[in-house]
């Protein structure tokens, strides 16, 4: 695999999503996820790179913002007024360009921000358990703060979301049982389920507890915290050890625990599954990396690194990645590795980079999906930093890589 490789692949997909459909539903216009908002960063990157120019670039940005923004209550970063504020902030984050827009919609987030912190606050004020959709990367609190940390890192918006994430660490007594701030009523799948009985604790960066301690790590790595900051990252990062697996390949953490599993310590999960960015050891130990170096925990950082590194190693685990995608294929993979390698104390995830670009080259491209999480744009994002050996912008704040 060579870099040109890379670009070449890269290249051919962005050829292949050119010009915005237009008969699409309103949601996927304003979908970062799926859609339009999404598909609009693959194109600024390429304009800012030089590979690909601002006319195509603003026809996906004008696209997405064509229909009636949502900020409904399930507005979040991956959909509505937010996803699209994040593109529009990633095209002119450096520029005048967009700017009233950008003004617009600033406003817009920061109040949809301010009345979910006060849902949250209100609901534990009532000592009720919270649901996956009010602190999660994808859905929730934690999806606003990355987008604030990117667009608003000094207003007092994303002050009261990373005050509310430290209180959310704290832990909560339900049912006569001592709990973790952040255990949920319901299953992974959103639903109150026999499979779960009793709710379940996610460990996973897209929904789990590791998206809230990635993004107050990043918040603590450009010194911005609140009172209480460290010691949440502190509170989660024990939670974390507690449950860490460790074996001869490697350690790792399960993608989630049930209230059987809460009470005698042992986890269900026999092995790692998939490494993926969004529940497996990859994005799992980018966040634990990222909180050593915000606490100034070199063990720590050292050893979320180690974990990821074997896990790239283990051919056992790496044949279970059947795509590129961003959300559990080749592509977060390789964006995680290198944003984890260029952080790192010692060399041996750069080393490991050209392995997972050659899997990220073989696998591209074949998608039959065009968004980022799941499709092609992603996995063309990845190739770009493959190739280009820097991603041009920061667009990974939305996986909270950096």
């Amino acid at each position: 695999m060579t870099h040109q490789d890379a670009a070449a692949l890269a290249d051919a997909i962005a050829n292949k999503v050119a010009t915005p459909a237009q008969a699409v539903p309103t949601w996927k216009h304003q979908s970062l996820a799926k859609g339009h908002a999404g598909i609009a960063l693959l194109h600024i990157q390429r304009a800012r790179s030089g590979r690909g120019t601002w006319a195509t670039a603003h026809a996906w940005l004008t696209s997405a913002a064509s229909v009636d923004l949502s900020v409904a209550e399930n507005a979040s970063l991956y959909i509505g007024a937010p996803a699209v504020a994040y593109a529009v902030h990633a095209a002119g984050d450096d520029s005048e360009r967009y700017e009233a827009t950008r003004r617009k919609l600033a406003g817009l987030v920061a109040r949809l921000a301010y009345q979910r912190v006060d849902q949250a606050h209100a609901r534990m004020d009532r000592r009720e358990l919270p649901e996956l959709r009010e602190f999660d990367l994808l859905g929730g609190l934690t999806g606003l703060g990355a987008l604030l940390l990117q667009s608003q890192p000094e207003g007092e918006a994303l002050a009261a979301i990373l005050s509310y994430l430290v209180r959310l660490a704290r832990p909560i007594r339900a049912d006569g049982v001592d709990l973790p701030g952040w255990w949920t009523p319901t299953g992974p799948d959103f639903e109150i389920t026999p499979t779960f009985p009793g709710g379940h604790a996610n460990f996973g960066i897209a929904h789990g507890i590791t998206g809230p301690l990635a993004l107050l790590a990043l918040a603590a790595n450009q010194g911005l915290t609140v009172e209480g900051h460290h010691d949440a990252m502190h509170e989660i990062c024990r939670w974390l050890d507690a449950w860490r697996q460790d074996h001869q390949r490697g350690s790792w953490w399960p993608q989630w625990i049930g209230r059987e599993e809460l009470s005698t310590g042992i986890v269900r999960q026999p092995s790692p599954l998939r490494p993926s960015w969004c529940y497996g050891t990859p994005g799992q130990a980018r966040a634990q990396q990222l909180a050593g170096l915000a606490l100034g925990d070199t063990t720590r950082q050292l050893a979320a690194e180690c974990a990821l590194a074997r896990c790239i190693q283990d051919t056992i685990q790496l044949r279970q990645i059947t795509d590129d995608s961003l959300c559990h294929g080749w592509a977060g993979v390789y964006q995680t590795v290198a944003r984890a390698a260029a952080d790192a104390s010692e060399p041996t995830l750069n080393e490991l980079l050209p392995l997972v670009a050659r899997e990220l080259v073989a696998f591209g491209g074949k998608s039959e999906t065009i968004g980022l999480l799941e499709g092609d744009a992603g996995a063309a994002l990845a190739l770009h930093t493959a190739a280009t050996g820097n991603p041009a912008f920061g667009w990974d704040r939305c996986l909270l890589l950096t």
